[in-house]
């Protein structure tokens, strides 16, 4: 696949302080294999969805014991220039531009409503090799509590245009091209408050309801559903050592489009 626009998700990846139980858990959920670790940049191990590079896992760095959770690299011509506006519109650099080898540059960093992302400029790494077919990435959705700081921070950093749905939740589209690229879901009292914000991922199985299955018979908890919407069937989980994904079955559709309001 080619580089990506600038702003699109193009990468995901783990850190597990048990980097074989979540290849376990993930190779049975979502059916991945896994290449070899990469010792040269800290055990970083690739996963793949019939031979597509879809999502890496890798062992935390030595005193980062850190929750575990999943972390969506949005695609940048130029990690510099990013990181500048990210510290411009109110964002935080966590991590500063650096080089990963020749597959490409990355930074991390954390929005004013606190959610954590990371920034790909790609090299000989392009990103996801597959989208949107089993055990690929498919879509991602901002999680917060503060959707106005989101709101003004992601377009102000990135070229997004914006629709606000019409609905009782507050939901917002972030689009590139007028193609939806990534989501915005105001967090409600439903989160406990010790549930940071965060960007959830959600990758495509065949069957949401077999795929939950799977995940809870192996020590995942679900969180939300499986429930069926005008975009697919699918169901929000935690992982055994506390990583929040989602799983979609995009092929089980139910329901209109929702009414999309373009925002000014």
């Amino acid at each position: 696949m080619a580089v990506e626009p600038e702003g699109t998700p193009c990468w995901a990846d783990a850190m597990f302080s048990d980097v074989e139980g979540a290849k376990s858990f993930y190779g049975d959920v979502l059916g991945w294999t896994f290449g070899e670790e990469s010792t040269e940049f800290g055990n970083y191990t690739q996963a793949y969805a019939n031979g597509k590079a879809v999502a890496a896992v890798v062992p935390p760095m030595p005193g980062a014991e850190e929750q575990s959770a999943w972390c969506l690299y949005l695609s940048s011509p130029d990690v510099m220039a990013t990181a500048a506006r990210i510290r411009d519109n109110g964002g935080e650099v966590l991590m500063e531009p650096m080089q990963v080898g020749d597959f490409g540059s990355m930074l991390l960093a954390r929005d004013p409503s606190g959610v954590v992302f990371g920034v790909w400029q790609a090299g000989t790494h392009e990103g996801f090799e597959a989208k949107a077919v089993p055990g690929a990435y498919c879509w991602a959705e901002v999680y917060t509590r503060e959707p106005e700081k989101s709101d003004a921070f992601f377009p102000a950093v990135f070229p997004y245009t914006a629709q606000q749905m019409e609905d009782e939740m507050d939901f917002r589209l972030f689009n590139i091209d007028k193609q939806p690229v990534l989501g915005r879901m105001q967090m409600t009292e439903e989160f406990p408050p010790e549930v940071p914000p965060y960007i959830n991922v959600y990758f495509t199985v065949e069957d949401c309801d077999a795929a939950v299955t799977r995940a809870t018979e192996r020590g995942g908890v679900l969180r939300f559903g499986p429930m069926d919407t005008p975009f697919g069937r699918f169901a929000a989980l935690s992982d055994p050592q506390g990583a929040s994904f989602s799983v979609i079955d995009i092929t089980t559709t139910k329901g209109e489009m929702p009414k999309l309001t373009d925002v000014p």
